[in-house]
């Protein structure tokens, strides 16, 4: 199977093809394309990628130390089947980095940074008071709820841009216990069989924007930690794969 990629293609945020390839293959491993003891070579994960075997042979030492791979060759590497007790491990690496995340926002972030944290925030009210509305009318909500995870995912981004420290946030990228299209996928599974899930969390949201507003770092990591530990909690409890 194909796996679409732009690694061959510097990347306008600064990333290099070795950034794309890492990205790319550490997705694919998150969404099972690439399975747990699966055996490939530097040079079919190129073709996969429509890239050249150097970046990919960069992104595979990163996979390496990640974990995520094993080295069984000069050449060959298989997919790295992560224990229970290694998904823990993971879990709790990142979500101390997220707090630190916050902490670091507490310092750094401006004041139209903080504007529009709670811009998206008040746009996902509004998403929000749909959803219940249309759930409680009896109408389909997919399109909206999808909507609402967007604007999450835009206030996370917009957070770690406060902390305006990208090796922080190149760390906490590599520490991630499921990619971005798993998790995505993960949560409108959990909604589609609970209506409800999550949304106790919701509103920490606008507590943490206070405390970035007031330069409180401590409260900032402490809020952030709870949310962390609670969505992670969540999204792992199912069977491992």
């Amino acid at each position: 199977m194909m796996v679409k990629s732009t690694a061959d293609r510097p990347g306008t945020s600064g990333e290099t093809r070795a950034d794309h390839a890492y990205r790319a293959l550490r997705e694919a491993i998150g969404a099972g394309t690439l399975r747990p003891g699966e055996k490939v070579t530097e040079r079919g994960l190129a073709e996969r990628l429509a890239v050249s075997p150097t970046p990919v042979r960069e992104a595979l030492r990163r996979l390496e130390q990640d974990g995520l791979i094993q080295r069984t060759g000069p050449r060959t590497v298989v997919v790295a089947d992560i224990a229970e007790r290694a998904i823990d491990d993971l879990a709790e690496v990142e979500v101390g980095l997220r707090g630190l995340v916050a902490r670091f926002a507490a310092r750094h972030a401006t004041p139209a940074q903080l504007d529009a944290l709670d811009a998206i925030l008040d746009a996902a009210d509004d998403l929000l008071i749909v959803i219940v509305t249309r759930h409680r009318n009896g109408e389909d909500v997919d399109r909206h709820v999808a909507a609402l995870l967007d604007r999450m995912q835009e206030f996370n981004d917009a957070v770690n841009a406060c902390a305006a420290n990208p090796v922080l946030i190149r760390l906490l990228e590599q520490s991630q216990v499921f990619s971005r299209p798993e998790r995505r996928a993960l949560r409108l599974e959990k909604i589609a069989a609970d209506d409800g899930f999550g949304l106790d969390r919701y509103s920490s949201h606008r507590a943490l924007v206070r405390a970035l507003r007031e330069g409180d770092s401590a409260t900032a990591e402490r809020l952030v930690i709870e949310d962390a530990q609670g969505g992670l909690a969540a999204l792992l409890a199912r069977p491992r794969r």
